[in-house]
């Protein structure tokens, strides 16, 4: 699934990217590949058929909560003005450091759908900037082999999922929700004409909460900008 903004509010898309992500796929144990998922070439085979569904459970807990994660090399991080994943096509790997980044919940469910020996279903929620066929090729690392990712899919964005998804081909005008209800993952806080006048310009706004939050007008309801610890981040137009 996929967040779309139209027209002057895909400045905040932003806010949406930052918000959590869950992801279902398999992980094929056993070979290990240069993309880290199925399309890539293989690089490396171990024999992991003694691997058992409690094994990999136990692996996986140890990657969840705070952690630090290389991003693999076909991801579209820039190093030096490049692009990963220019680099890994022209052959060229380079040094990447690790990231923090938080696995929320890394549930490995059963054995894959469609029978694959080694290969197991998994249920991911992590933060944003988290890549899922690492963490699938440091399963198969933590169970003393190599490991790639099959069958990736997102199934939600922060509070939007599957449910609210729409096809593309199905997709119309009627579909699409307002800023305000676009961002409902964020706390709303509802302000007067006075309060109005002076985001306008751009001033910080006192007795916000800590965070991001949405700044509302009190009296229609429509999303005036987005604060963070109360400084403006996006001021949106009056009209």
């Amino acid at each position: 699934m996929l967040l779309v903004g139209l027209g002057r509010v895909t400045r905040l898309l932003r806010f949406l990217t930052d918000l959590p992500k869950e992801y279902t796929g398999v992980v094929v144990l056993g070979v290990a590949t240069s993309t880290l998922d199925a399309s890539g070439e293989v690089t490396g085979e171990w024999d992991m058929s003694g691997i058992t569904l409690d094994d990999a459970r136990r692996a996986a807990a140890g990657l969840t909560g705070e952690i630090l994660q290389v991003p693999p090399m076909v991801s579209a991080l820039k190093v030096a003005g490049r692009r990963l994943h220019e680099l890994a096509r022209e052959g060229v790997e380079v040094d990447r450091e690790a990231r923090p980044v938080t696995v929320y919940r890394y549930d490995v469910v059963g054995p894959a759908p469609d029978g694959v020996p080694s290969s197991f279903a998994i249920d991911v929620r992590c933060s944003s900037g988290t890549y899922v066929r690492t963490l699938a090729a440091d399963l198969g690392e933590a169970l003393g082999g190599g490991a790639h990712l099959r069958d990736l899919r997102r199934t939600a964005i922060g509070s939007f999922t599957v449910a609210d998804a729409v096809p593309l081909e199905e997709l119309t005008p009627e579909h699409a929700i307002t800023p305000v209800d676009a961002l409902r993952d964020y706390p709303l806080v509802e302000v007067d004409a006075d309060a109005e006048r002076d985001l306008s310009h751009g001033k910080r706004l006192g007795g916000l909460p800590a965070g991001v939050v949405r700044v509302v007008s009190a009296a229609d309801g429509r999303l005036l900008a987005m604060y963070a610890d109360g400084k403006p981040e996006v001021v949106l137009p009056a009209h």
